[in-house]
């Protein structure tokens, strides 16, 4: 017994020294960021950043890039990024929701095979597919006479249906964890399909409903490519900005260290508040 007890003391400081590593190497990013962004430039361009926690005393320490990055125009961008990410986070999950609901509790023809086309189009790259939704969004709005490319709403709609398979699916294998004697029951007392969808399941799935906003909010938050083609320069986002700061020739990459940990502090507090829902959201439907 008192073999086994050491062999489980050593296990657990063994998994305990190896999670404090993991931690130690995913914060030295951070830490690099956070430091850059508060040294001065002139400094900062003559040694590496980690030479100011050796000698924290004798480094003058600076808000300059904070103030540069401040007057650049972050914070227009910050409500351009708010703009785009919250509605590009709502609108997949609405109708994900439903869908998922669609394709656990109510049976309808041809049901697995349209649920296996739609995972399939999680393999499809953006990348692949920007052009022909460009051209696809332009025939639209000669089509409605709406504009569409140049704001908001393109980015809302390209974003939302690049994330649609991916939240179908994260949602559809939670709701498989919800016992169908629930909904039977449910039924019997008279409720209806759309009650049961409101008062019931979707209460009950909102750990996977967090757990696909905390991925979509991230990956919208962070996006470049779509912001800069379908929103444009007029309403610049976040990641933008941040290209601006960096200068023609990058001689500004101390303003966007601190242009970056501005941006970051947001998606923390989301991840933050939300990350109780993280993991058992995502792994409560890989078994039933």
């Amino acid at each position: 017994m008192s073999t086994l007890k050491r062999i489980s003391a050593r296990f657990k400081l063994g998994s305990t020294l190896t999670l404090l590593a993991l931690v130690v190497v995913w914060s030295l990013p951070t830490l690099g960021l956070l430091i850059t962004s508060l040294r001065r430039r002139s400094d900062a361009e003559v040694s590496p950043w980690w030479d100011a926690i050796f000698d924290p005393l004798g480094t003058v320490w600076s808000t300059d890039a904070y103030q540069t990055a401040l007057e650049s125009g972050m914070l227009d961008a910050l409500v351009n990024t708010f703009a785009v990410t919250i509605p590009a986070t709502i609108l997949p999950l609405m109708v994900a929701a439903n869908a998922a609901y669609a394709f656990t509790f109510l049976n309808f023809k041809g049901k697995e095979v349209v649920f296996s086309l739609m995972v399939g189009l999680m393999v499809v790259p953006l990348q692949a597919a920007l052009i022909p939704v460009l051209r696809g969004m332009v025939w639209l709005q000669k089509a409605v006479d709406i504009q569409l490319t140049g704001t908001y709403a393109s980015a809302w709609i390209v974003h939302s249906a690049f994330a649609m398979p991916l939240a179908i699916y994260i949602i559809r294998n939670y709701m498989l964890t919800i016992p169908t004697s629930l909904i039977e029951a449910a039924r019997i007392d008279g409720a209806s399909y759309y009650k049961i969808f409101w008062s019931l399941v979707l209460p009950l799935s909102m750990p996977a409903i967090a757990s696909f906003a905390i991925f979509q909010f991230l990956w919208v938050w962070n996006d470049y490519l779509i912001a800069f083609i379908f929103v444009g320069q007029g309403s610049p986002v976040l990641t933008y900005e941040l290209l601006k700061l960096l200068g023609q020739y990058g001689q500004g990459w101390q303003d966007v260290a601190a242009g970056a940990f501005i941006s970051l502090v947001v998606p923390l507090l989301v991840f933050l508040g939300l990350q109780r829902f993280f993991v058992r959201g995502l792994t409560s439907g890989s078994v039933k």
